[in-house]
C-alpha cells in the first residue's frame, strides 16, 4: 500500500515536471519567433579595391535599390548613425569611383541605398561591397550577392557588439 502511494506521487510530481518543460519549451518558442534574428551578419572579404572616404550619398547609379537596418547583437537594438561604405564594380565588371558611397543610418537605425547592379569580372559573381562601422561595435566588411535582374535587396546588418 506504502509503495503504491509513493509511486503515486512520484508519477504525479514526474508529470508536472514534464508539463512545465513542455509549456517552458512553448513559451520560448513563442518569444524567438516573434523577435528578429540577431546572429552576427558573416563577414566576406574586403578585396582589393576599397578605398577609404568614399562621398557621403546615398544613390550612385539606378537599376538595384538596398534598404535594411543595422542592428546590434546586444538585444537585436537598431543602430542609429552607423556608417556604411560602399563600393561595387559597375555593368561590365570594373570598378569606378563613381559608384562608392559613404552613408550613415537614421534614428531606427534604417538604411536605403540605390547603385547600378554589378557586373561580372573574371573569377568573381555580381556583388556589391559594404563596410559597416558603429561605436562600441565591430566593424563588418561583407558583401551581398544579387541574382541577376533583381532590382531590390532587403537585408539587416547585425554587428557584434564589444
Amino acid at each position: 500500500m506504502l509503495f503504491a502511494l509513493s509511486a503515486r506521487c512520484y508519477h504525479a510530481r514526474m508529470t508536472r515536471v514534464v508539463l512545465t518543460l513542455a509549456l517552458s519549451l512553448v513559451v520560448a518558442a513563442a518569444a524567438a519567433a516573434q523577435s528578429p534574428s540577431c546572429a552576427p551578419t558573416k563577414p566576406d572579404m574586403l578585396g582589393p579595391f576599397y578605398k577609404p572616404d568614399a562621398p557621403d550619398r546615398a544613390v550612385t547609379g539606378h537599376g538595384l535599390v538596398v534598404n535594411g537596418t543595422v542592428r546590434s547583437t546586444r538585444g537585436c537594438a537598431a543602430l542609429p548613425g552607423a556608417r556604411l561604405e560602399w563600393w561595387s564594380a559597375d555593368g561590365r565588371g570594373d570598378y569606378q569611383d563613381e559608384l562608392r558611397a559613404t552613408q550613415r543610418t537614421g534614428g531606427e537605425g534604417a538604411f536605403r541605398y540605390e547603385t547600378v547592379a554589378p557586373g561580372r569580372y573574371p573569377g568573381r559573381p555580381p556583388h556589391l561591397h559594404v563596410k559597416i562601422s558603429a561605436a562600441g561595435h565591430r566593424t563588418l566588411v561583407t558583401q551581398l550577392y544579387p541574382r541577376d535582374g533583381q532590382r531590390a535587396i532587403t537585408t539587416d546588418f547585425v554587428l557584434v557588439a564589444d
